[in-house]
């Protein structure tokens, strides 16, 4: 007999409307300067994109159809060249399409199309038990070719790139299908071995067989579910062990001691300590903030630090998640999206190991929206992280019973104006007057002109690609980072520091990993010269500790830097200058 709960996104989040500070979230405190950055929306039939997210909607309401789907930029081919993998949902235990249904790789043909090569690659996925979630992209082996691994309501899926355009599925060898239901993933060395380590974030417990239902009996009607209702799970990390196969040390390390309902993660240095920490977004039950503390082991301080409940003592729908030092004091502040009525949270890093909310603007611009992808990521080139936030409430019957709390709902864009945020939107493009039911989102630069691009998954339809138009106006320097000396397989240098002068101007930048939801992103780093002519040195701190020091730098170009070898050839990309 089937237990009946009332509980729904709708009944539990659309009961406290209050009024807005910024209307319904695009229109923002005004600025006085002119913003030269707009995005423009691609075509994708022109872009040759034709694949369409399903989420497998269903009069039964199960809660996985909520949560796809995800995509991810990725230079499968080495061509220098950012490509497109997008994931789609697929048969389970409670979906059983009438269609085909796969995930997509698309090449990059260098002059703003796309070519599908999901077949020959072999990444379809689209087989029982591969409802898809989201993907990360990494060069686990070391052998300087991306690999993907794929997060699935099911078992998960570790493809090994092989270098003439195909993929192996490695996932039974490797040992890290963990299955059940994952959402994000990250890839980070935590050990500093030299070697990139996988965590998978792990959902609640779900299956097709679940006695709950959520719904008004009297109109007959079902909901889905809020994750409240079901119970929480431990996530997962794998130790790399440099042979192609790893260690599940979730146990081990303190990871899997921590029950939750996890979304969002990224792999960031919150102390300083050259370890890697994990911050996790959770849904419903406290957000994690796992502390590396050397030796295999974790603290999980997310109450303590301050970041895992509200300002007054609830928690709530964390979703996408990030870190970066928005402000520029050396340290990484981090970044969480909530459910409409909870705000989003922006957290300063106070150097003790704890945070203080400080959202400023965003918390009005947010309060009616549902956060998903988002991203820290430096937008017009003048040196410091702005923010990008997709949105899309969970449940497409809100509009029911809430009037101003919607399903499809606007993107938001705000510019860091001496480490405060202000919402552009209104002016950063037409796309910004528009609503989307947003999951996934990606950053970076697919048409190799210096400024980072978006891509957006939406749930049960098409993704937006969205081209950065006017970002290179202000001068940059893209960077590949080659960790050759620090060990194994860390060659893209995740935790590595970049430090860089221009026109007297010192920024730095750690190099996470992971971030917003269900993605992952260009692993090149474009650091912002601002309209400084030159970039005077750059000191590059590699993960093993050991640091490089550049000088006489090209600008307005992407070089690649070999750890103990210094600046190495350019990569096959446009090089110009500013745009006028």
């Amino acid at each position: 007999m089937k237990r009946i709960i009332t509980l729904s996104y709708v009944s539990v989040f659309a009961v406290c409307l209050v009024s807005l500070v910024a209307g319904d979230g695009r229109v923002g405190a005004l600025i006085q300067e002119t913003s030269p950055v707009t995005f423009v929306e691609v075509p994708l039939k022109s872009a040759g994109i034709t694949w369409v997210h399903d989420n497998g909607h269903s009069p039964e309401r199960h809660l996985p159809e909520t949560c796809g789907g995800g995509g991810i930029f990725i230079d499968y081919d080495n061509d220098g060249w950012m490509d497109i993998y997008l994931v789609n949902s697929g048969p389970s235990d409670f979906f059983k399409p009438e269609k085909p249904i796969r995930n997509a790789l698309y090449r990059n043909n260098h002059d703003g199309t796309f070519t599908d090569v999901t077949e020959k690659a072999g990444v379809a996925c689209g087989k029982m038990g591969h409802f898809g979630m989201g993907a990360s992209a990494a060069d686990y082996d070391g052998d300087g070719w991306q690999d993907l691994f794929v997060t699935n309501y099911g078992a998960n899926v570790l493809f090994r790139n092989n270098g003439d355009g195909t993929f192996s599925d490695v996932t039974s060898v490797a040992g890290v299908a963990s299955p059940n239901w994952s959402t994000c993933a990250t890839w980070f060395d935590f050990d500093n071995d030299g070697k990139l380590d996988l965590f998978a974030s792990s959902f609640v417990e779900y299956s097709a067989n679940s006695s709950i239902f959520c719904g008004d009996n009297k109109m007959g009607r079902r909901y889905y579910c809020i994750p409240r209702v079901f119970k929480p799970r431990p996530s997962h990390l794998f130790k790399n062990e440099g042979n192609g196969k790893f260690t599940d040390v979730s146990k081990s390390s303190g990871i899997a001691s921590a029950l939750g309902k996890s979304f969002g993660v990224v792999a960031t240095d919150i102390n300083n300590d050259g370890l890697m920490d994990l911050f996790v977004a959770n849904d419903t039950v406290a957000n994690f903030l796992f502390v590396n503390k050397g030796g295999g082991k974790f603290e999980e301080i997310g109450l303590a630090s301050g970041v895992g409940y509200s300002d007054s003592g609830s928690p709530r729908s964390g979703m996408g998640a990030d870190a970066a030092d928005y402000d520029g004091d050396g340290w990484q502040d981090l970044f969480v999206a909530n459910i409409d009525q909870e705000l989003f949270s922006l957290y300063h890093n106070e150097k003790d190991l704890t945070f203080i909310d400080k959202p400023g603007e965003i918390a009005g611009a947010t309060r009616l929206l549902s956060g998903w992808g988002l991203k820290f990521f430096d937008y017009d080139n003048d040196g410091d992280p702005d923010l990008f936030l997709a949105n899309g409430h969970p449940d497409d019957m809100v509009e029911m019973q809430a009037s101003r709390v919607k399903y499809r709902e606007p993107l938001l864009m705000f510019e860091n104006v001496n480490g405060t945020y202000k919402n552009i939107s209104s002016r950063s493009g037409e796309v910004f007057q528009k609503d989307f039911p947003a999951r996934g989102m990606a950053v970076g630069d697919y048409d190799n002109d210096g400024d980072l691009d978006l891509l957006i998954i939406n749930n049960g339809e098409a993704p937006v690609l969205l081209r950065n138009e006017g970002g290179n106006r202000n001068n940059w320097l893209g960077v590949h980072l080659v960790a050759a000396k620090s060990g194994g397989s860390n060659p893209m240098a995740v935790g590595a520091i970049l430090t860089w002068q221009a026109g007297g101007v010192k920024r730095s930048r750690l190099k996470t990993s992971g971030g917003s939801y269900l993605a992952s992103h260009d692993p090149r780093e474009i650091l912002g010269a601002g309209k400084a002519a030159t970039i005077e040195s750059l000191e590059i701190r590699w993960p093993g500790g050991k640091v490089d020091k550049l000088t006489n730098l090209p600008i307005n170009q992407y070089i690649r830097v070999v750890e103990g070898e210094g600046l190495s050839k350019t990569d096959t990309s446009k090089a110009q200058g500013p745009q006028k």
